[in-house]
């Protein structure tokens, strides 16, 4: 009983809180129900092209999580993080770290507005840009005009593939695909989707779950490559997920402050990501499915639908004028054809059936539905329904009654 009384009020909860569409936060986070949850979200991106954008974003999350819980897993063995990964701590003391509270330093926010780093970060970019070492201490990896050299891409090889390859796009939602990389399609397929947790996260798999992020989505000509401006592309990454950075090597110092700034490496991009997905992808997504419940195929199709029936009832209202039909009254079944296309062309126009609003479904793909769960998105609906129901009765009693009273005439 006092399990059933929760679940009740726990609905009517959720009931009070959402008299209103949801923001796009919510989504994100799984808090909404269909058909506008991230499922459908997803779906909407597809049919435009543009998941990449949005897969790139929930595996960044995967990421910061799997960062989060290595970082409570050393917390809870004892130690600190200071005395486990004091180049971090470092790292994250003076740049600060969206895992500021799990680390034990306080909310600690990122020093520029994109939660990337900050003006020491433009002076590191500059510094490295005039360098003429291929490697420098202090790696960078939001490189603008004038990276580092070195690595994997170097300058001349950037020039040759600017040529090869068409024009960057100006933002996510149209961006070209082009071809991958090999090696880093070979990186790719070695780090996987998800890390187990029947054993401890070690730094390995950060290092991994970071490696298979730069390989699908910023290594140029990727599968899934996205678009990201100048200041945000990553144009490198050294480390490999095989062993972590050796002592004896000369490189140590180079690899190791690198490693450090894997947790937050792709945190700037994310944001980026996020705020292009709120403010371009997603308002069209609510007007897609908390205003209307067809899918463009289907509304395209009841277009055609509707044209056709309008074509036979006109065609057969026109005959049995000309013919001079009697009785009058046959005139009266032209309500069938007419009721069809109307239907079918005001659907296409609203791009909403109302009758699939009254058996409570939203098409998901063409011609697949579900159930409308989200109680102010359903309320949204039902209103929109009952005037475009209202709107096709009376285009066919209009219809109907106009070839009705036009006195036949045999031709």
């Amino acid at each position: 009983m006092a399990s059933t009384a929760g679940t009740e009020q726990k609905r009517m909860s959720y009931r009070e809180e959402r008299q209103r569409l949801p923001t796009f936060e919510e989504v994100l986070y799984r808090r909404t129900r269909p058909p506008v949850d991230l499922f459908n979200f997803y779906l909407f991106l597809q049919r435009e092209g543009a998941e990449d954008v949005l897969d790139f974003w929930l595996d960044v999350q995967q990421h910061e999580n799997l960062c989060r819980a290595y970082f409570k897993d050393i917390r809870k063995s004892g130690k600190t993080i200071k005395e486990d990964w004091p180049q971090y701590w470092d790292y994250a003391r003076k740049r600060g770290s969206i895992y500021g509270t799990v680390l034990g330093l306080g909310a600690g926010k990122r020093s520029t507005a994109s939660s990337g780093e900050g003006g020491g970060r433009d002076q590191e970019k500059a510094a490295l840009s005039t360098s003429g070492h291929s490697r420098s201490e202090t790696p960078m990896w939001a490189g603008g005009a004038g990276g580092a050299g070195g690595g994997g891409y170097e300058k001349e090889a950037m020039h040759k593939e600017q040529e090869e390859h068409p024009p960057r796009s100006s933002t996510p939602f149209s961006f070209s695909i082009g071809r991958r990389s090999a090696t880093m399609s070979r990186r790719a397929s070695r780090a996987p989707t998800f890390i187990p947790r029947d054993a401890a996260i070690t730094r390995t798999d950060l290092i991994a779950s970071a490696e298979r992020i730069f390989a699908r989505y910023l290594v140029p000509s990727s599968d899934k490559e996205i678009y990201l401006p100048p200041s945000l592309r990553i144009h490198e990454f050294p480390l490999s997920s095989n062993q972590l950075p050796n002592p004896a090597s000369p490189e140590y110092e180079f690899e190791s402050s690198t490693l450090a700034q894997v947790p937050d490496m792709f945190h700037a991009q994310k944001e980026y990501v996020f705020k292009a997905m709120e403010q371009d992808a997603f308002p069209r997504f609510l007007r897609a499915k908390a205003f209307g419940n067809l899918t463009p195929v289907s509304a395209l199709f009841r277009l055609c639908v509707g044209l056709v029936a309008l074509w036979a009832g006109l065609a057969t209202a026109f005959s049995l004028i000309f013919l001079d039909v009697t009785p009058k009254a046959k005139r009266f079944f032209l309500f069938i054809p007419f009721t069809i296309a109307c239907l079918f062309l005001v659907s296409h126009q609203y791009e909403l059936d109302p009758i699939l609003v009254f058996l409570n479904q939203s098409e998901t793909t063409p011609f697949r539905t579900m159930h409308i769960r989200e109680p102010y998105v359903r309320k949204l609906l039902l209103g929109r329904a009952v005037w475009v129901t209202f709107l096709i009765t009376i285009l066919v009693i209009v219809l109907t009654l106009i070839f009705w009273a036009v006195p036949g005439h045999r031709l």
